[in-house]
């Protein structure tokens, strides 16, 4: 069944809500829906009272290292740690008391996804795929989605469309996949973390055709992020993935200063599941 999964998004130190569509490499024109006057450890301590495992911290950009770490540090192998996350620094945040690490930006350099780096992050953390999640937080290029990186605002090659197209080159035959792409991930990872940038922090409602694609092509675990308003959308996450896509609620949780729906309503929902 799908499960309410929290996180802690880390902005210049704070805990913040976003509107994930005005994030910028300088934050020109960035609109934030709320900044607490808690400490980052203040909700992982929260998220471990009531046991709510498979949240993340998010770190947006720099000057959130030590946030994170107070972070993972109340709730030792508690929580995942996304953002900045590369070969180098993988196996450091895992002994920082992450559970697991969320790897995006540096599979793709220069917005091509790379086998390579993704091997070198695995190899450091032994081989062992139960340490890693694969962020393909995307955003909607025409009828479909490619994965976006560098806060979300450069878009990558790499699409998680629905079926297969071959594109020929005036040198080369290069093959862009869909479906496929996912397919080809899932042996290095454990589980996949999804932000659809698009709908991120307007509190508009979850992207439904992104949320089933998902359900139909994903064989381990998927948390969705992004538009999640209330327990209807729960509800509604649940019945389109037949209970096998998890959601994050944000912005309008009353915990970062929401109305739509309540903590303890999260909690209870879990509870029942």
């Amino acid at each position: 069944m799908t499960r309410f999964r929290p996180c802690i998004d880390l902005h210049a130190g704070s805990v913040k809500q976003i509107v994930g569509g005005t994030l910028a490499i300088n934050d020109t024109g960035l609109k934030t829906n709320f900044t607490s006057e808690h400490p980052a450890a203040f909700y992982a301590e929260l998220y471990r009272k009531h046991d709510l495992k498979g949240g993340h911290v998010i770190m947006l950009g720099p000057k959130n290292d030590d946030a994170a770490r107070e972070a993972l540090a109340a709730w030792p192998c508690g929580m995942q740690v996304g953002g900045g996350i590369n070969a180098g620094n993988a196996k450091q945040w895992i002994d920082a008391g992450a559970e697991r690490v969320i790897i995006t930006s540096f599979l793709f350099p220069s917005g091509t996804f790379s086998l390579e780096r993704l091997q070198a992050v695995l190899n450091v953390l032994d081989g062992d795929r139960n340490k890693l999640v694969i962020d393909l937080s995307c955003r909607r290029v025409g009828e479909g989605w490619k994965v976006a990186m560098d806060k979300w605002q450069t878009i990558t090659n790499f699409e998680i469309n629905k079926g297969m197209c071959l594109r020929r080159g005036l040198n080369n035959v290069s093959l862009i996949l869909r479906e496929e792409n996912i397919r080809m991930l899932e042996p290095y990872c454990s589980e996949f973390l999804i932000h659809a940038a698009d709908a991120e922090g307007l509190q508009a409602g979850i992207d439904e055709k992104l949320v089933t694609y998902l359900a139909e092509v994903c064989s381990i675990p998927v948390t969705y992020a992004g538009g999640g308003r209330n327990i209807q959308d729960l509800e509604l996450v649940d019945r389109l993935s037949n209970g096998t896509v998890d959601l994050t609620i944000g912005s309008a949780l009353d915990i970062f200063g929401g109305k739509g729906v309540t903590f303890e309503e999260c909690c209870q929902w879990n509870s029942r599941q």
